[in-house]
């Protein structure tokens, strides 16, 4: 037999090969604890769920997991939450665990455990562990943390009320992100990004601003939301605006004219002074054919106005045409 293996990437699980050769389980079983496995942590699925969406029945899919339960592979037991309600919870195993965690074994001489006996409350807080990890701890470790704990917890410090600035880019980003279920926030992640968001109102920037920023191409799934609305808030952040100078601050010069005028006939001068017909040194003289080229734009110009008024006179016929 000759065995085809191909290396993956993603989307796979690496199981024991305790599991896979159990000879003392069915193949049913094996199939279904492999399934189980590769399922990610919180998966939330019932046997009647299962035996629907496979080509087993109900009746084998229940029979692989009492094997499964049998064999140690497979647990489901009642807890307590602090409020006195009660949840049941699967747990599935990758090693045979043929001593379920805290549950008290009966011991010779007298009985442990009875039938009025309430299941133990589940810790919220605390992270679920293996077995095997628990046992590690024995009771010397057990005992100095113990001792190590503190039998009073220090006060802790009130939080401090968020400023006004705080509370307004707070309103702001959630005002921003609400059409977009992608990116949902809780109230400490839109805290850690109003600073941001204020620098933005700081410099200008108006609520269309940030979606226009924000919410443009966003991957068809976003697996951080505060991380996407980080980057694209420091990476497309406006620039700040130069503070203008005062305009009594200012330095005005004053305009100077292109030409120079004489400070006497106010006639055109090379450079500032006097001409030199105010000055006695001589007698300004027209530049050659100048008085020709007045006196020809002149008749022409009155010649357009005889022109017009004989046509007003005519009547609007001969105007019209005059204009076409």
């Amino acid at each position: 037999m000759r065995v085809h293996r191909t290396d993956h990437a993603r989307n796979f699980a690496v199981l024991p090969n305790c599991v896979l050769q159990n000879r003392h389980l069915s193949y049913t079983a094996r199939g279904l604890l492999v399934d189980l496995l590769s399922r990610p942590d919180g998966w939330r699925e019932d046997g009647r769920h299962m035996a629907d969406t496979s080509p087993q029945g109900r009746g084998a899919v229940r029979k692989a997991l009492k094997e499964l339960a049998a064999a140690g592979f497979y647990r489901v037991e009642k807890v307590r939450l602090t409020d006195g309600t009660f949840r049941t919870q699967t747990h599935v195993y990758d090693t045979p665990q043929l001593v379920a965690p805290d549950v008290t074994r009966p011991v010779a001489g007298a009985a442990t455990a009875g039938p009025g006996d309430t299941p133990p409350v589940k810790d919220g807080g605390k992270e679920p562990s293996l077995p095997a990890a628990q046992a590690e701890r024995t009771a010397p470790q057990v005992e100095q943390a113990q001792q190590a704990e503190p039998d009073t917890q220090a006060p802790q410090a009130p939080q401090a009320e968020p400023d006004a600035q705080t509370r307004e880019a707070v309103a702001m980003l959630y005002r921003v992100i609400r059409p977009e279920p992608r990116l949902r926030l809780g109230a400490a992640e839109a805290a850690a990004l109003a600073p941001l968001v204020a620098q933005w109102l700081e410099r200008g920037s108006s609520a269309q601003d940030l979606a226009y920023a924000l919410l443009p191409g966003l991957p068809a799934r976003v697996h951080s939301a505060v991380g996407v609305l980080r980057s694209r808030l420091e990476r497309k952040m406006p620039p700040a605006e130069v503070p203008s100078e005062p305009s009594s601050q200012r330095r005005t010069e004053p305009s100077k004219p292109w030409y120079a005028e004489c400070a006497e006939c106010h006639d055109p001068v090379p450079e500032p002074g006097i001409c030199r017909t105010c000055a006695g040194l001589g007698v300004r003289e027209p530049a050659p054919g100048a008085f020709a080229a007045i006196a020809a734009l002149a008749a022409t110009g009155a010649a357009r106005a005889r022109t017009a008024l004989d046509a007003a006179r005519q009547g609007p016929a001969v105007v019209a045409s005059m204009a076409g």
